[in-house]
């Protein structure tokens, strides 16, 4: 083992002095860069040892136990935990596209061990790496021609918020908008080839030693997304053309969704202004309930916005966690039907979208509305056509879903339902334990963008589970109904102006609210039931 972490070490000092060089050579700042990237090789060296660590770990610790014993078991969880722990402090002690891998990992429920995803959720999306004010008004002087106190007639030196890539700085233009600064962390165009190669090195190299372990799509995710990302730009772009989908294929749902205005004279590719939002964090239930919001009407809200992107818009946002989102309520004469306030959501960081092709975005919806309603046969037709395969389609639904085989297909009113409770989560980390070569597999012959979506399903359902304290049959018949108007939309392409086929599509449709109206009568009586 120790002979193949000194082939890593030879092996990644050379393909990272070979990204390095590159860096240097395409820097528009070659002396800064240079001094920047002089620290790869304690990089790597962390790197190196910290792999060879987690490799000797697990081979020492199972050593000679029985495969799926209790005292291999216990052994696994713990060694599981240890590593994620070396792992995490990896990736603080490296920062920048390593938080950003963290942060992949941490988002990644049941797909990889869940000791490694509980213990970078907890740390990486809450404690990313501060830059120095000094740093922060070199950064403005650079961009925008001046410092913070000129460009702006206030800025506050203590950011708001820091993330893997940027940190936040509230300020005020002298126009007198209170606005939102984004500042790109120094140096991160320079050193992220360097660090993307070196990964790629060591998840090659973990594969090699355990070949059920096989992320490296994970990789070519993060050397494909982060170039994007760091682009702030087309960032703002992006939040424009999302909410102008909302307005042209999502009117009802348009005026629920909001992004902040950008302001484009003070903005460049590594600095954002924005407007301030003065809004409640998403999963912040207290301060929602303060707003006089109900956090099931925010689940609804979150669950259809995602649900319109993913099935009609094919321009999703993959990045939804806690600290991406923040909802206020609509204006004073918006209620709904209950007498309470209508939430408006905030959508936030968007740097990491896909597009969904039409053939991808129709097969998923159709997957989908087939696991709302326990169609086994379209869920694994579907399945199939999106590269999951006959053999793994059971599998793939459960990785969607969070729920066994015997559980998709089941045609009570709550069959995907989870309670959140330890039975469940139990019952998760069991078979997310045993197939695990197989969860593997899957994610190797997926597409890349289906992957984005099982990260964006992921985040969520963290979401939603904060919100709803488990999850919901609504948020269930949301995504059922809009992935079944996609279907529709398609046959119509289809049809075109075919009379009867636009007919069959209406009665489609009404079959389908007849088929919700049911489900929804079935739960009530469940629930009945349940209370006798």
């Amino acid at each position: 083992m120790w002979r193949a972490a000194a082939k890593l070490s030879v092996g990644a000092a050379v393909l990272g002095g070979g990204a390095t060089a590159a860096a240097i050579a395409t820097s528009d700042d070659p002396s800064t860069t240079f001094k920047i990237c002089t620290l790869a090789p304690l990089r790597l060296l962390r790197d190196t040892l910290t792999v060879a660590t987690i490799v000797g770990d697990y081979q020492y610790s199972l050593w000679n136990l029985k495969e799926g014993s209790t005292e291999w078991s216990k052994a696994k969880h713990e060694v599981h935990k240890r590593s994620a722990h070396r792992l995490q402090d990896l990736c603080f002690r490296n920062g920048g596209i390593y938080i950003k891998l963290g942060q992949h990992i941490s988002q990644l429920e049941y797909v990889v061990p869940e000791e490694y995803v509980q213990i970078m959720r907890a740390s990486m999306l809450k404690r990313c790496p501060v830059s120095s004010y000094d740093q922060v008004h070199n950064v403005v002087i650079k961009e925008l021609g001046g410092p913070p106190e000129k460009i702006f007639a206030e800025f506050d030196p203590n950011p708001l918020a820091s993330a893997s890539l940027a940190q936040v700085h509230a300020a005020r233009t002298h126009d007198g908008l209170k606005v939102a600064v984004k500042v790109q962390h120094t140096h991160l165009t320079d050193t992220a080839v360097a660090d993307i190669a070196t990964v790629d090195l060591i998840v090659n190299f973990l594969h090699w030693c355990f070949p059920a372990f096989d992320y490296r799509w994970l990789v070519d995710e993060i050397r494909e997304s982060v170039p994007k990302e760091l682009d702030f730009l087309f960032e703002a772009r992006n939040s424009v053309k999302c909410l102008d989908n909302f307005r042209r294929l999502s009117p009802r749902t348009a005026h629920s969704i909001y992004a902040p205005k950008v302001y484009w004279n003070l903005s460049t590719t590594r600095l954002l202004t924005m407007e301030f939002m003065d809004a409640a964090e998403i999963t912040d239930v207290t301060a929602i309930r303060s707003l006089g919001l109900e956090p099931v009407d925010v689940s609804k809200l979150v669950t259809r916005a995602f649900a319109e992107m993913i099935f009609k818009h094919g321009f999703v946002h993959c990045d939804p966690h806690a600290a991406n989102m923040m909802v206020r309520p609509l204006s004073s004469n918006k209620w709904n039907i209950f007498g309470r306030r209508k939430p408006q959501l905030i959508i936030l960081d968007h740097g990491l979208y896909r597009e969904l092709d039409f053939s991808t975005r129709t097969n998923y919806a159709a997957l989908w509305k087939g696991l709302v309603f326990a169609d086994a046969n379209a869920i694994k037709e579907n399945s199939i056509k999106l590269g999951a395969g006959e053999d793994l389609c059971a599998l793939f639904a459960g990785v969607l879903t969070m729920r066994p085989w015997k559980k998709v297909i089941d045609p009570s009113a709550d069959h995907l339902v989870l309670e959140g409770n330890d039975g469940d989560r139990s019952e998760l980390q069991m078979y997310a334990s045993l197939y695990f070569p197989q969860i593997s597999e899957l994610l190797r012959r997926l597409p890349r963008v289906i992957l984005l979506m099982l990260k964006t399903n992921d985040c969520l359902r963290a979401v939603n589970h904060v919100l709803l304290q488990g999850s919901s049959l609504e948020t269930f018949f949301i995504v059922g109904r809009i992935a079944s108007e996609a279907v529709a939309d398609s046959k119509r392409v289809a049809a075109k102006r075919s009379i009867l086929g636009s007919i069959c599509i209406w009665l489609e449709m009404m079959l389908l609210e007849a088929r919700i109206l049911g489900l929804r009568v079935a739960l009530q009586l469940l629930q009945l039931k349940k209370s006798d």
